[in-house]
């Protein structure tokens, strides 16, 4: 048994059908999330509602890769652990055991967050079910301890097809989805809370850069240049290019390097 006082964060291990306790979590804090502060207050309200025994919205954030997705919800953790924040991950493949977890913990008085990390699903996947269940109970409501925060790339979690369309009526002004994107929909809908994460600007993604390199002594346009280049390269300005950037770079003795 996980002894919830000192332990703050476990992960589902499917094989041995246990939570491990996470003993070295990742160290990232809210403070350290930049270009992402609208996102970033929204999960802190519902976050801090939910602790706070108040209604509060189980959330997907959805949208562009390397956005800082994932970094915010590790990030509450190292904010809120001492105020009784818990966190669960579960792998997608793992969403089966969803009710034997929940059931495990809706008496503690701790909070839980269950956390999925790149959630989506193929078409003909049948794993989103006891996700459903969860998200909103069955003939049993949902505990008030435990709410679900997921990533994904994808706004409905579930793949769109353009032939999903072609039965999609317009009757009396009003939108009749096919039944293909109801079911879509439905699911994304059971996240009362839905937070977008787009691309980085230029200036946001150059903030991010100054923050690594907060000690730099060099030229600041040459080392943005360098920032900017190594974001083409990768195709994608955003935190997590920042922070590949740093680890490639940091160690540079002399702005030639750059």
């Amino acid at each position: 048994m996980i002894d919830w006082n000192t332990t703050y964060a476990a992960i589902w291990r499917q094989r041995q059908a246990y939570l491990r306790p996470v003993r070295h979590t990742d160290p990232i804090r809210l403070r350290q999330l930049l270009g992402i502060d609208a996102q970033k207050q929204q999960l802190i309200t519902n976050t801090e509602r939910f602790l706070a025994g108040k209604p509060a919205n189980n959330a997907l954030l959805w949208g562009a890769r390397g956005t800082g997705k994932s970094s915010l919800v590790k990030a509450l953790l190292n904010d809120y652990k001492d105020r009784g924040l818990r966190i669960i991950e579960v792998d997608k493949e793992d969403l089966l055991y969803l009710p034997e977890i929940v059931d495990d913990i809706r008496e503690h008085d701790h909070r839980f967050i269950i956390y999925c990390d790149d959630l989506s699903f193929e078409s003909g996947d049948s794993l989103y079910k006891p996700l459903k269940s969860v998200l909103e109970g069955s003939i049993e409501l949902p505990p008030d301890n435990v709410l679900f925060y997921a990533t994904s790339n994808r706004r409905h979690l579930l793949p769109e097809h353009m032939r999903d369309n072609l039965e999609t009526q317009l009757v009396n002004g009003e939108v009749h989805y096919s039944d293909a994107i109801e079911e879509k929909i439905s699911l994304s809908d059971r996240f009362g809370l839905r937070l977008a994460f787009y691309p980085l600007q230029t200036p946001d993604y150059l903030q991010i850069v100054d923050s690594y390199f907060a000690e730099f002594t060099g030229d600041r346009e040459t080392l943005h240049k360098a920032a900017l280049d190594f974001a083409h390269q990768n195709a994608a300005k955003s935190g997590r290019t920042a922070r590949q950037f740093f680890n490639a770079y940091s160690q540079s003795t002399t702005i030639d390097n750059f």
